[in-house]
């Protein structure tokens, strides 16, 4: 059973934030010992090639979505977060200052395994960052966050312009680089993964939403999502190109029974409608396209479903997606229509079948118990359903797949993002 993993994350980071609120209350419900490791975010993002300022690289639909999953992230812990103006704020000499107080209280040894030592402190920076609205890149900003941990600001100030700071502060993003990390907050795990695999040594997880996976790689116990069928309906938007969706989807009537209303869409038409890139996972940087390799196959664990990428990547999906409306369309085939969505998930993400070949479409028809040769040959009749239901997903906000809207017939329906957030949308 493992008892060691370490917490990456840099002030400027939101999601490091809330993680901040849980990872001790995770290690003392497994055991583990935590290592408390800050890094300059920016150097990573430069490692990697990626934008500095990441907010201004997204849609605006993404970008709402990521400041309502903020929110909704501080509620789930009951913290309290106010995006800051002037966001993001250098962070360079407050992730010193927190060096420089490790080593003064904890001794170099324990410094360097453990960092415990600047908890409190960066409690008190992110406070001061995320609920207080002080700017942390001044003197000013730091003496008010330092003092209000109740520590004298003036030696550590000094403290952060000796060069021996400055130099381990570069090391610990080298570091945070060399595991892969490409983001805040990430944490890495020694020894076995979430389901016990032991073929590597540590295992990389980014994001505060992966601390049920940390957590299981730690021993710990996280409980199975239970299903919620009573509430409003939920718009269950997906496209049979995203591998997510496939896990979404699969998902989705167990966790939240007959509420579901499949929504098909055309994801390629939908990112052109936002501006984005037609595949975006070709415009990740390395490490992270190897860590949502590992992450997809965890979350389909989670899932309790086998996955395997196909071999021609991006699929095209069109002639599937016309042939679902058609069926959710007709009263007397749309029983069969779960059936036909399972199916030809499956046909694209374990049988690694072709999902614009005519042939194999009609026999996944054919396996749902419906007629395959006539909705194939009847395809072209949803060309204008197709078009419309994207355009009905741009509406809604979606930017992706899977999306789940829940009551959508309100004056103003939640949307979610992402297979990973149908927890949330089952709570909503």
């Amino acid at each position: 059973m493992n008892r060691a993993f370490s917490f990456h994350f840099d002030l400027s980071c939101p999601y490091a934030y809330l993680a901040s609120h849980a990872v001790e209350a995770l290690a003392e419900r497994t055991g583990a010992a935590l290592a408390v490791r800050p890094f300059l975010l920016g150097g990573v993002f430069r490692a990697c090639g990626v934008a500095q300022n990441l907010a201004g690289t997204l849609s605006p639909a993404k970008a709402a979505n990521n400041l309502r999953e903020m929110q909704r992230g501080a509620e789930a812990l009951g913290v309290p977060l106010v995006m800051p103006p002037g966001h993001p704020i250098r962070t360079v000499k407050a992730l010193r200052v927190l060096l420089v107080h490790n080593r003064r209280t904890a001794g170099d040894a324990d410094a360097e395994a453990h960092g415990r030592a600047m908890l409190p402190l960066m409690h008190a920076l992110y406070r001061a960052y995320w609920v207080d609205g002080v700017d942390i890149s001044t003197d000013e900003g730091l003496t008010q966050a330092i003092e209000g941990a109740g520590l004298e600001a003036g030696p550590l100030l000094a403290g952060a312009e000796e060069a021996w700071v400055k130099d381990e502060l570069r090391r610990r993003t080298d570091e945070a680089i060399e595991l892969g990390v490409f983001g805040a907050p990430a944490f890495v795990v020694e020894g076995r993964g979430p389901w016990g695999e032991d073929a590597e040594d540590r295992h990389l997880f980014w994001g505060h939403d992966r601390l049920p996976f940390v957590e299981r790689a730690l021993g710990g116990e996280v409980p199975e999502l239970a299903a919620v069928h009573d509430g409003p309906p939920v718009e269950v938007w997906f496209d049979y190109s995203s591998p997510f969706a496939y896990l979404g989807v699969s998902r989705a009537r167990r966790v939240l029974g007959d509420r579901v209303r499949w929504r098909p869409m055309l994801l390629g038409a939908l990112f052109k409608a936002i501006e984005g890139p037609l595949v975006p996972l070709q415009t990740f940087s390395p490490a992270k396209q190897a860590w949502l390799a590992k992450d997809l196959n965890w979350q389909a664990r989670e899932a309790g479903v086998p996955v395997q990428w196909p071999s021609r990547f991006p699929v095209r999906t069109v002639l599937p997606l016309r042939v679902t409306l058609l069926v959710l369309a007709d009263p007397s085939l749309a029983d069969r229509a779960d059936a036909l969505i399972a199916r030809l998930f499956r046909a694209v993400w374990v049988e690694d079948l072709d999902p614009a070949d005519p042939a194999t479409i009609a026999a996944c028809c054919d396996d749902a118990g419906l007629p395959g040769e006539e909705l194939v040959g009847r395809s072209r009749e949803a060309k204008a359903a197709l078009f419309s239901a994207t355009e009905a997903a741009h509406a809604r906000g979606a930017f992706g797949a899977p999306s789940f809207v829940v009551d959508p017939d309100a004056e103003t329906p939640q949307l979610f993002w992402g297979n990973d957030r149908l927890p949330a949308a089952a709570r909503a």
